[in-house]
């Protein structure tokens, strides 16, 4: 893949630009500069106050004058710096890397398909742990050199930006920037934009436009309806991220699963690259992929029976969903009328292919059990989830197979070049030179082999001095963002600027702070920790050992339930005595979750046991440091231990009131004894403690947190042995 590879809209751009500077362009439209420290720091440096606003370089090329462009321009450093940023991207994508060292014979590609991609906050294709993941899914395959191809939805309208009324209310708005100015490029056929059609119910058809959008060395595809020769009624199929009813959802996932293989096909032709061996599904809602599979090797000549054998093979199907009623369902008749308009299967019945997704529910189609009955292949995020899922599938899991096939746990990781902050990865691998800077190799020595142990390890011998300081940095990163978010946020909800002065004293950089940021569906609990107001407010304002809360998260915009969740809480964060010391930031996204998870002290979790499938939010705090105060649910039942931080007794054996009851006085008890004393214990100053526990959180966290564990793990235990059995087979 050549690294400066222009897709039309940053050719535009390079005619703006100086000859010195023509090289941004092509860093812009690479998304690789969301986790490269250097190419992000040429774009802050040219306009600061754009790339505070919006975090894109895109944006800063085209808002940045002509004046501030020529001064850029004639400063020898900085287009130094863009030099060396240009020549660093172009090894990164044309050089060997760790998957180029395997032994013989690896997949010789694998396709990922994800309802979502979390990869930058400028491009708000995803909505909570599923498309974060995904993201980090393609970054850290980059990092190591895997030969994916990601196939997604293009949302015109994304997912939703989010503020409160006066009351605390969400409220959202849906910007709608085009695929052009998002950067994004047609994937083509002869030279021109290729389209695909997809089949849908009532004999309709979409018409969909490929885009594709570099993330490092990986290709992003994303299917768009909104395109010239689709009919006024399939146009707005991709319009929203999880918008509209369930005919709406159903129409999205054909164009998901059978569109996304026709445009990796596209891709394939136009970059001469090899097909796919393995096809991965994120998750059920792309699971109408292993049909379209069959239909086209049997197109191709295969059998029937030898094609279905050939899919369930090479098809490996990721569980996020701990609970039957995460799952989408759709009425029978509705997907037997999209296959009839597709003109069917070959070698199955309407009936055969309509109990592929059958259920407990005759009337229903199940997109997680036809995805279990058309691969060989599915593993869960977490050990505890691993377990949460062969109960709940064991009855599909076991069809033909006298002893059950089992799910496979493979836990969640986490991206470290884009969640570890620049400070902490500096720390981790202070002696690496492979990059433009020390900074660049340091992220590159923890994010490009799945061993990066050693570099973790170098905090065992980080003095108490040195790591005070670093956290006390971040903390105050972490609070002038939140005042500056908060201050906007008032001002939204109808404040005037003569009544924010209270917002400089919002927080405080030197106080433990807690961080609690996710989506809000009732089983995550954001209000638990109000159960006793008195008892918190009594906590949060005590004059010798305060405390201070950090909160985010949005609610889908039809959970009316979530919503007042929200407004509860951001009803006791406007309280007078309260809002210095907790704090509701809207419009939780990657770059305040960045933040975020750098900045708190403690991450706090209360979800209901086991429903937090794994919860990757609380790895991100431990790469940087960041004790866990959780329920031991998802990824924190299998690492917990004593020096990485606190387990919040689970009772399960409650009712739902009482259940509350008693995990939120426990959350207070460890705060109370156990948390707050040991962060204010000092020693000259320093908590001596607190950081022998924040030491030991990075040395054994840093490593096992990584993404590129979980990649090595995918490729060993699922896509090598997929694509070995898919070589028998043909």
């Amino acid at each position: 893949m050549p690294a400066h590879s222009l897709p039309d809209p940053a050719r535009s751009l390079v005619g703006l630009l100086p000859t010195s500077l023509s090289a941004l362009a092509a860093l812009a439209v690479n998304l690789r500069w969301s986790w490269d420290t250097p190419t992000r720091e040429l774009f802050a440096h040219l306009d600061p106050a754009v790339w505070q606003a919006t975090g894109d370089p895109l944006a800063v090329l085209r808002q940045a004058g002509d004046r501030r462009l020529a001064t850029a321009a004639a400063d020898p450093e900085f287009t130094a710096r863009v030099a060396a940023a240009a020549a660093d991207l172009d090894t990164y994508c044309t050089q060997p890397r760790w998957y180029d060292r395997l032994p013989p014979a690896p997949p010789r590609s694998i396709a990922y398909f994800s309802p979502e991609f979390g990869v930058t906050g400028a491009l708000r294709q995803y909505s909570g742990g599923l498309g974060i993941l995904a993201g980090d899914h393609l970054k850290t395959a980059s990092d190591l050199g895997i030969p994916l191809i990601g196939v997604g939805l293009f949302y015109s309208r994304g997912y939703f930006t989010q503020t409160l009324d006066a009351g605390g209310w969400q409220c959202e708005d849906y910007p709608a920037p085009s695929a052009a100015e998002l950067g994004l490029a047609p994937v083509c056929a002869a030279g021109k934009p290729v389209t695909v059609t997809v089949p849908l119910p009532g004999g309709r058809e979409a018409v969909c436009a490929v885009w594709r959008v570099w993330i490092g060395r990986v290709p992003l595809l994303l299917l768009d309806s909104d395109t010239p020769g689709a009919t006024a009624a399939t146009r707005g199929i991709t319009d929203r991220l999880y918008g509209g009813d369930a005919a709406h959802r159903l129409d999205q996932e054909l164009v998901l699963g059978i569109g996304g293989v026709r445009a990796v096909s596209h891709h394939c032709a136009e970059w001469t690259t090899a097909e796919p061996e393995v096809y991965h599904s994120n998750e059920g809602h792309a699971a109408f992929l292993t049909l379209e599979r069959v239909r086209q090797l049997c197109a191709d000549g295969m059998a029937p029976q030898s094609a279905r054998a050939l899919v369930r093979a090479t098809t490996v199907f990721t569980t996020h969903t701990p609970v039957p009623a995460g799952i989408d369902r759709f009425p029978r008749e509705w997907v037997a009328d999209a296959w009839r308009t597709a003109g069917g299967v070959p070698g199955l019945t309407a009936e055969e292919l309509l109990g592929l997704g059958a259920e407990q529910d005759a009337a229903l189609f199940n997109m997680a059990h036809l995805a279990l009955r058309s691969c060989d292949r599915v593993n869960a995020v977490s050990v505890l989830h691993g377990r949460v899922s062969e109960e709940m599938f064991a009855p599909v899991l076991a069809e033909g197979v006298p002893e059950g096939r089992r799910v496979v746990a493979i836990t969640n990781g986490v991206h470290l070049p884009t969640w570890a902050a620049p400070e902490v990865l500096a720390h981790a691998a202070p002696d690496a030179h492979a990059g433009p800077d020390a900074l660049a190799s340091a992220a590159s020595a923890v994010g490009d082999t799945p061993d990066g142990g050693t570099a973790w390890h170098r905090f065992a011998a980080l003095d108490d001095a040195t790591l005070w300081a670093l956290r006390g940095r971040l903390r105050e990163r972490l609070v002038s963002h939140a005042r500056r978010r908060l201050r906007d946020s008032w001002r939204i909800r109808g404040a005037m600027p003569a009544e924010l002065a209270w917002t400089d004293a919002a927080l405080d950089p030197d106080t433990l702070t807690i961080g609690f940021a996710r989506r809000v569906p009732a089983y995550k609990r954001l209000t638990l920790m109000l159960h006793d107001q008195s008892r918190l407010a009594a906590l949060l304002t005590d004059p010798q050992r305060p405390v201070q809360l950090i909160i985010a998260g949005k609610s889908h915009p039809h959970d009316d339930d979530g919503k007042r969740l929200i407004a509860e809480l951001v009803q006791v964060t406007d309280r007078p005595d309260l809002r210095t010391r907790m704090v509701f930031l809207p419009d939780y996204d990657i770059d305040m979750a960045r933040l975020l998870c750098a900045g708190c002290d403690v991450w706090l979790n209360t979800p209901l046991r086991p429903l937090e499938a794994c919860g990757t939010s609380g790895m991100k705090a431990a790469a940087n440091g960041g004790l866990n105060l959780s329920i031991r649910d998802g990824w924190w039942d299998e690492c917990f231990d004593p020096g990485l931080g606190w387990a919040i007794p689970s009772r399960p054996d409650l009712t739902d009131a009482a259940r509350d009851a008693a995990e939120a006085a426990a959350l207070y008890d460890l705060l109370e004894n156990s948390v707050i004393p040991l962060f204010y214990e000092r020693v000259a100053g320093v908590p001596v403690q607190w950081l022998a526990r924040v030491r030991h959180c990075l040395v054994q966290l840093g490593p096992r947190v990584a993404a590129t564990r979980m990649l090595d793990e995918y490729l060993t235990r699922l896509y090598w042995p997929a694509a070995l059995a898919g070589r028998t087979m043909r």
